[in-house]
């Protein structure tokens, strides 16, 4: 784990840019944030240990529902003794799939607070995507909800379900293992006699799926101390000392690491009030934001741009009078956009982040409009972070305004991929340096720009589409002799997948037929939206896709 503690007093390191000359590394400008020093600490602990006052944790946008922090507290006890009474044991993994719940967030504390091993996935990902998730990742249990039942038959795992009781005739019909529903484990009463294995720190607490460029989607696995060093970062950067309530709205899946590392942890042990949508409507969003009186948004770039397209009728429509602060990520923010959006909504202030599920959500940041008006940047590196820009063609560390690899170090770094000692060798240096896969500079202020990505994931929407998924998919097709798949830009979901493909010698094969056999395959957000019949897919010498080709022949009409 890197240690900044003492380095903002080292002369040789540039104040201006965080740049120190003789080791090629630039620090970060934050404030340092101390990390708890006990081994034997969980995540569920930490968080629980942490001042609440007694407000409200979660609200349910659907239903009105409200959970106090002392009910989030109980549940928890009460789910843990039970799943404990069940059999779950430190390293078990614990699948859930589900939509946005304000009952996610106690699932997940409840199995990490036993030393097992949080995984999630996608509910739109389809029944062979969650099956070759889970013959990886082996579940002991999973949840769900009875909607989404049938995306596990088959699977052989057993389930407790989120829902009422009318979900075990559903799950019956499917010939599933229901154990017990969600409620019924809650409403139990702890049990003194419960077997509590003992936590570290360094104990995983999640394995999250992070798709790569090679196809194959990779277990991220985080430990107890990330899930800490995030959560205290994300108290840094959201202090709730003051006698007005912080009320965040969450729309983002809570599957994904955006919405699990805030959402499920970080902000409930910041003490903000979190609004949860089960799934994104413009409209819902937009009333709930004004019934609950919101103050910050998390968001994706699309629905900024939504927002700011449609200002005038939405104003007309709704009360945004509380909302404070916006939070973009996924992909840095315009000028346009940026000043087109302040034009719209002045009273509101633009925040901006990066990061990735290896690095836990966290990386780097803007914390005020002031530093977001550096166009088209990613922010500052978060505290106790440190980063490099590595020539990918020398391994050359370069100075300020020098283009190359983005590398991260920090205590929120992964601990490496599940069961994947290849791929964790290529993306983790023996000096805890993640490889972020991303072009990128570090100008004289400290302020990283993201230029390019080395690692080729398509961004639809803020969900990440790797093209070799796509590709392989598509060579199983009879009439397709070669394929290759590239991000074509969008405005409203900023990318979207584009397939060249090359038919074999006789094929009639239209683009609306290859459109379907992919979206027959595959969840939406992966479906193939363009595609273009050429004689061949250009490729170097290695026989490596030549994408920016691809990309600048697509792009050059626009």
């Amino acid at each position: 784990m890197a240690d900044n503690s003492n380095r903002i007093t080292e002369a040789w390191i540039d104040p201006r840019s965080g740049f120190c000359e003789s080791n090629s590394t630039f620090y970060s400008k934050r404030s340092p944030i101390p990390l708890p020093p006990n081994e034997s600490l969980d995540i569920a602990t930490f968080i629980s240990s942490r001042p609440h006052l007694g407000k409200t944790a979660f609200i349910d946008a659907a239903t009105g529902r409200r959970l106090t922090f002392s009910d989030v507290w109980e549940a928890v006890d009460s789910l843990s003794s039970s799943l404990s009474s069940m059999g779950v044991r430190k390293g078990h993994v614990i699948l859930i799939l589900s939509p946005n719940s304000v009952l996610f967030p106690i699932v997940c504390l409840s199995v990490m607070s036993l030393g097992a091993v949080v995984t999630t996935t996608n509910p739109l990902n389809t029944k062979a995507e969650i099956a070759k998730q889970i013959a990886d990742s082996k579940p002991f249990l999973a949840f769900t909800i009875p909607q989404l039942l049938p995306k596990l038959v088959d699977s052989d795992v057993r389930i407790i379900l989120i829902g009422d009781d009318s979900g075990q005739k559903i799950g019956n019909g499917f010939g599933v293992k229901i154990l017990a529903t969600l409620e019924e484990l809650i409403r139990r009463s702890p049990s003194e006699t419960r077997i509590k294995d003992r936590v570290t720190q360094n104990d995983t607490a999640t394995l999250l799926y992070s798709s790569g460029t090679t196809g194959a989607s990779k277990g991220v696995l985080s430990s107890h101390r990330n899930l800490v060093a995030m959560v205290q970062t994300i108290i840094s950067r959201f202090k709730i000392d003051g006698p007005d309530e912080i009320v965040f709205i969450c729309t983002v899946p809570m599957f994904h690491i955006y919405g699990l590392v805030a959402f499920a942890t970080g902000l409930l042990a910041a003490g903000a009030t979190v609004v949860v949508l089960p799934k994104f409507e413009m409209s819902d969003l937009l009333s709930a934001i004004s019934k609950y009186r919101v103050t910050d948004f998390p968001l994706v770039p699309p629905i900024l741009v939504g927002m700011m397209n449609n200002a005038d009728e939405i104003k007309s429509k709704y009360d945004l009078r509380s909302l404070r602060f916006v939070l973009s990520g996924g992909a840095p923010l315009s000028k346009e956009v940026i000043e087109g959006f302040v034009e719209k909504f002045p009273e509101v202030t633009i925040l901006q982040g990066y990061g990735l599920t290896e690095s836990a959500a966290i990386g780097a940041s803007t914390d005020s409009l002031e530093e977001s008006r550096k166009y088209g940047t990613a922010g500052l590196l978060s505290p106790n972070m440190e980063a490099k820009i590595v020539d990918p063609d020398s391994s050359e560390a370069l100075p300020v305004n020098r283009t190359g690899e983005l590398w991260l170090r920090g205590p929120t770094i992964m601990k490496g991929y599940f069961n994947n000692p290849e791929a964790t060798a290529a993306t983790l240096d023996p000096n805890g340096w993640l490889r972020t896969g991303d072009l990128c500079y570090i100008d004289e202020d400290g302020f990283i720009f993201v230029v390019d990505r080395l690692k080729e994931l398509i961004k639809y929407k803020g969900y990440q589409v790797p093209p070799a998924e796509l590709e392989a998919l598509l060579l199983t097709h009879p009439e397709i002799e070669d394929a290759a798949v590239i991000p074509f830009p969008d405005r409203e979901a900023g990318q979207y997948p584009m397939a060249y493909v090359v038919r074999k010698a006789g094929s009639r094969l239209s683009e609306n037929a290859v459109m379907d056999f992919v979206a027959k395959e595959v969840a939406p957000y992966k479906r193939i939206r363009r595609v273009a019949f050429i004689a061949s897919v250009p490729k170097n010498a290695s026989g490596k896709i030549l994408r920016k080709d691809l990309i600048s022949m697509a792009t050059s009409r626009l």
